[in-house]
């Protein structure tokens, strides 16, 4: 049997709670409900499917993540979107980090059977958010102040049973 397997950061509850509200704005004003669906994280390798058999291949590819770097703060600031109108995403931005681009890229060292492009975001609105909408929400949140950090300092692989469930983590070390 198949499952879905992805890599992320997650922000403390916390953040993750102040996104949410976000969320619920999309959801209540705009239609979006979709987006309320996932906890606020940043993807490192986006969901993969795989044999459930070969889940312990996962695990060994990502216990050799190379994740010898120091925990790190991200700042987050303010929103962006990709204006894509088939699928139109409205995320919480976060500041360019050196750290993240390298953690993405030891991530991407392990998992490397898939190419994505890596545009680090905190999802806000997308998948039933109609271009429509989408244009009248990013109207309101292109001028919105949304500012935080946090301190990245692991990343979690998750499994899909039903909803995401965190399944192994890796912290970062010197």
């Amino acid at each position: 049997m198949k499952k879905l397997y992805f890599i992320a950061i997650y922000p403390p509850q916390e953040i993750i709670e102040e996104v949410k509200v976000f969320k619920r704005d999309l959801a209540v004003n705009y239609g979006n409900s979709k987006a309320l669906k996932n906890d606020a994280h940043i993807t490192l390798f986006p969901p993969f499917s795989r044999e459930s058999e070969l889940e312990g291949d996962i695990h060994t590819a990502f216990q050799k993540i190379d994740t010898s770097l120091e925990p790190f703060e991200l700042e987050i600031n303010g929103f962006g979107s990709f204006p894509n109108p088939k699928n139109p995403v409205i995320f919480v931005q976060p500041e360019a980090h050196p750290a993240l681009t390298e953690l993405y890229e030891n991530v991407k060292q392990q998992f490397n059977f898939m190419k994505y492009s890596f545009n680090p975001h905190i999802t806000v609105g997308y998948r039933d958010l109609s271009w429509d909408n989408y244009l009248k929400a990013w109207e309101v949140y292109k001028e919105k102040d949304y500012k935080t950090k946090f301190l990245v300092d692991k990343i979690i692989l998750l499994r899909h049973d039903g909803r995401w469930l965190p399944i192994m983590e890796k912290k970062l070390k010197k």
